[in-house]
Order: C-alpha cells, then structure tokens, then sequence
C-alpha cells in the first residue's frame, strides 16, 4: 500500500486559518478530486468539518479522540487505526489538517503538492519538507486565471 499526502500549501507552507481554506482554487479542487476519486481519504475531525459532509465518490475515514459516529464516514481513533483498514488498497490518501499531516509524515512514500505562488496569513501549517527526503517526479506551473487568483504549481514528490 502506498500511503500518500495531498496538500495545498502556501508557499509559507500555510494551509488555512480559523479552519478554514485560504484560497478558492477551482482547478486546484478539481485536481484533487481527480486524484483521490474511488479511493481511501483520511482526515481528521476538524478537516472533516470544515468540509460539512463525506467526500463523495471516496471511501472517508475520519479520525478523531472523540467518541462520534459521522454518517458515512468510519470513525477511527488514530491515523494507524484507519490505515490498518485500509491494507488491501493500492494507494491511501491523508488529506489533512495539520495534526494529521504532522503524524502522517514520516509513514508517507508519496506527496501530492500544490504550491500556491503566494504568502497568506495563516494559523494552520504544513510542516516543512526535507527535501534531502524526497525526489521530485513531477511539476507543472500554473499561471493565475479568472477563476484561480494565484499561479500555483502542481509537485509530485516520492520518499527516496
């Protein structure tokens, strides 16, 4: 099983503030939904949230220390726990927040990065990247348009 993070990130590695996006990036959102469609998404409570409602078309697993059933989600204590569920597919997304993101990392073979062009406040972050770790096999740049406001790059990075 190949264990993958997908992020947008600023490039000051924001990713949100008061729970919530700092951007709206309709092709970003649609590269996203591309990628992870037919798959296993895990993510905490709080990115569960900021969503509403499980992603559709995507196997949610939402981890939480709360004890919560969410309808149409399977509810897991720990991000080991969701990944234990997961053990017969082929790739499994972690598709944040923070915390999540920061317990996920050193268990990742993949990233799945948009960088947008742009420094935002913020009070959420990405954790640094140790690129020392990881070998890029993909990049294709993205000028801003009239319904993406930021140019933004799409990264492929592998655990080397």
């Amino acid at each position: 099983m190949t264990i993958s993070i997908i992020v947008a990130i600023a490039e000051n590695n924001a990713i949100g503030k008061n729970n919530q996006l700092l951007w709206h990036m309709p092709n970003d959102l649609k590269h996203f939904k591309d990628i992870t469609s037919g798959r296993t998404i895990i993510m905490g409570r709080k990115t569960f949230d900021s969503v509403g409602k499980p992603l559709p078309k995507r196997r949610n697993i939402v981890v939480t220390r709360q004890d919560i059933e969410i309808p149409g989600c399977e509810v897991v204590k720990s991000i080991d726990e969701g990944l234990a569920l997961c053990q017969d597919e082929d790739e499994v997304f972690i598709g944040g927040g923070a915390e999540i993101y920061r317990q996920a990392v050193d268990k990742t073979d993949r990233i799945y990065l948009t960088i947008v062009h742009h420094h935002f406040e913020a009070d959420t972050f990405f954790p640094a990247i140790d690129y020392n770790q990881w070998t890029e096999v993909s990049r294709e740049r993205h000028e801003s348009d009239e319904k993406n406001p930021y140019p933004y790059s799409y990264i492929t990075l592998n655990r080397r």
